[in-house]
Parts: C-alpha cells; sequence; structure tokens
C-alpha cells in the first residue's frame, strides 16, 4: 500500500493495545468488511491535541483512530463522543466528513474514550506542500477559493434540520468567547510567557454583537483539510471536529486566519507557519476575508476585520500555552511541546503591534 505522509511510528507514550483496539472495532463496526487481522499501526505526530492513528489493515482499508493525550485536560477538551456525535450528524448534509465507524467510552479498551472512522484518502496540505505534487499559482488561488466554498458552505447548514440545535448555547457567542479565553489563558499561564492583559482588556473593550449563529468549525486551516490528489484545486474532507459548535461565523472566519502566514508576513511570524499559505498563487489573509464576504454577503470592513483578526491571535496563543503547559508541568515527555512557549511570545509581539496600530 502507498505510504500515507505525516503517519509514522507510534511514541512509546501514546502507544496501546492494537489486537484489543482492532478486536473492539471490528466487533462494533457498522460494516466490519476489510477489517480481518490485525493492522499496522502508524501515528499522525503533526498535531498536538488530541492522538491520531492510522490502522492499516491487511485488506486495504484505512482506518484512523482519535483519542485523547494523557495528563491534565482544559474542561471541555478533547471529548471523543461530542466529536464523533458531531461528524455522525454532519455527515447527510456535508460532504466533507468521514464515514464514522463507531465510538468506544469503554476505558478499559484504551484507558479512555475514542472513536474511528474511515481515512479519506487525499493530500493533506502540512508546513510545506509535497514535492512531487505540482501545484502552479493558479492551481492555489482555485485552491484557497474552493476552501472558501466549503467553509460557507458549512456555516449555511441547516442547523435544525441536522439535529445539532442543541450544539451550542444561542447568542452571545463573542461575548463568552472572550471571557472564556481570557480565563483559559489565565490558568493555563506559565511564569516564562507574556501577561497579555493588555490584550484581553483590548478585546473585551472592543467585541462587537454575534453577527449570525450557524455551525461553525474552530480549526479551520490548511493541515484540516484533505485535497484532491488527482485534482488539488479541490478540497474533499474537511478533519477535526474537536472543537466545532454553533457560533458566530466571523469568529470561525478569525480562527482560520490567524494561522495564514502569508508571503511577505515578518520572519519571526514566519516560525509560526504550519501550512503552505506562502506559496505564489495562495490568497492573503485579506483576499481571503474579501471572497469569504464575497461568498456569504457578509460585508466586513477593515476596521471591523481588527478585532477579529486580534482574537484569532490571541485565541492561538491560549491554545498554543495550554499544550506547553502540559510540557512546562512535566505531564509530557515529547519535545515538540516545548516550541510552544516561544511561539506564545512570537503571537505576543504581534498582538501588541496590532493594538498599538489601533491607538
Amino acid at each position: 500500500m502507498t505510504a500515507v505522509p505525516g503517519a509514522r511510528e507510534v511514541r512509546e507514550e501514546d502507544a496501546f493495545d492494537v489486537a484489543r483496539v482492532a478486536e473492539w472495532i471490528r466487533t462494533h463496526a457498522d460494516s466490519p468488511d476489510g477489517l480481518d487481522g490485525e493492522p499496522e499501526v502508524r501515528q499522525f505526530t503533526g498535531g498536538a491535541s488530541n492522538l491520531t492513528y492510522l490502522l492499516r489493515y491487511p485488506a486495504g482499508r484505512d482506518l484512523i483512530v482519535r483519542r485523547a493525550p494523557q495528563g491534565t485536560k482544559a474542561k471541555g477538551a478533547h471529548d471523543m463522543r461530542r466529536e464523533y456525535v458531531i461528524q455522525s450528524a454532519l455527515a447527510p448534509v456535508f460532504d466533507y466528513v468521514a464515514p464514522m465507524v463507531a465510538f468506544c467510552d469503554d476505558a478499559a479498551v484504551v484507558g479512555g474514550d475514542f472513536y474511528a472512522m474511515d481515512r479519506i484518502a487525499g493530500i493533506i496540505p502540512r508546513s510545506e506542500w509535497p514535492a512531487d505534487v505540482p501545484l502552479a499559482p493558479e492551481q492555489a488561488r482555485a485552491l484557497c477559493l474552493d476552501a472558501v466554498d466549503v467553509l460557507a458552505e458549512l456555516h449555511g447548514i441547516d442547523v435544525e434540520a441536522a439535529g445539532l440545535a442543541d450544539l451550542g448555547k444561542g447568542t452571545g457567542y463573542v461575548r463568552r468567547q472572550v471571557e472564556g479565553w481570557s480565563t483559559r489563558y489565565r490558568n493555563a499561564r506559565t511564569e516564562d510567557v507574556p501577561a497579555l492583559e493588555e490584550v484581553m482588556a483590548w478585546l473585551d473593550a472592543r467585541q462587537p454583537e454575534d453577527v449570525a449563529t450557524c455551525v461553525i468549525h474552530n480549526d479551520f486551516k490548511l493541515d484540516n483539510l484533505v485535497v484532491d490528489g488527482d485534482d488539488v484545486t479541490r478540497v474533499v474532507g474537511v478533519l477535526d471536529w474537536e472543537m466545532a459548535t454553533l457560533g458566530d461565523p466571523l469568529m470561525d472566519l478569525a480562527g482560520s486566519m490567524a494561522y495564514w502566514v502569508q508571503a511577505d508576513d515578518t520572519e519571526e511570524f514566519q516560525m509560526m507557519r504550519r501550512v503552505p499559505t506562502h506559496l505564489p498563487g495562495m490568497l492573503t489573509r485579506d483576499e481571503f476575508v474579501a471572497a469569504y464576504a464575497e461568498r456569504t454577503g457578509r460585508s466586513v470592513s477593515p476596521e471591523q476585520w481588527r478585532f477579529y483578526e486580534v482574537f484569532g491571535l490571541f485565541r492561538m496563543a491560549v491554545i498554543a500555552q495550554q499544550i506547553y503547559y502540559r510540557y512546562f508541568h512535566g505531564q509530557t515527555t515529547n519535545e515538540m511541546y516545548a516550541l510552544f512557549g516561544p511561539a506564545v511570545q512570537i503571537i505576543g509581539r504581534r498582538l501588541d503591534g496590532l493594538i498599538a496600530e489601533t491607538a
């Protein structure tokens, strides 16, 4: 079988009883076809939140297994059941979710909840675009515009019809996010990162009303998209629904653009790039926002966008700090997590610069 990029040997601290998991999946899967025998297991090491594994069965079927990491977790984070239920509900109305296979809440199997789904074949854009896959500038632009369309389609889903009306808390999403992420940062802060109190005060004073309430992904970035291997301008899958909820679509866009490091960004901020948004032909952040506004009919002026830009970056800093907290306090031995402390410092300096421009 063809190798899957990003799938590597399982880290010792993240290993599990493969035979036991395979038996459980085979017993509980809606369709056990292709699940005979013990699979080869590899781990996707690019992420820093939930643990993700590739199970390759002798018959050629590939499954993805998702489970929570070990150690102290933020309240409400790493909810495998919720992630499974959301994707199951979206499947009939949104063509970009993977087919769910089974959910397990028996802690005796791997020590906690996990779920399995079929793998969506294609290209997942990591920090560097695959060297053996051509991507002309016009293809890069078309891919970005298709990503805009997919995000807009997600935000246009009929929440009631999809059975997801209970997914969120209704209006007041912007306020809850500003308050919630501020609390999370204060709770996760270590002494070697900035306080960001001025940033939190700035956001609190300038928060707008919700523009709408819809299904939002909350982590919509290129390395959570699957691109068609035969047509790199087309998105065929959306992954990682851990933070999906009902909320304000512009806040979803803000979170997405925080990761969109473009070619003309500062050398320091280029160090934050985890997806190939710097390549020739890729939309800039401003172009992506403008394309989204045109696609959805929502007006977003540069003055209005500044709040969302600052919020998106602040939220990214909080996520990085929550991950770094685990390393700082010895809850993981993964040296990759040590890099998130300096990342928080870089984001903090960028936030200070953006706020200074509004003074």
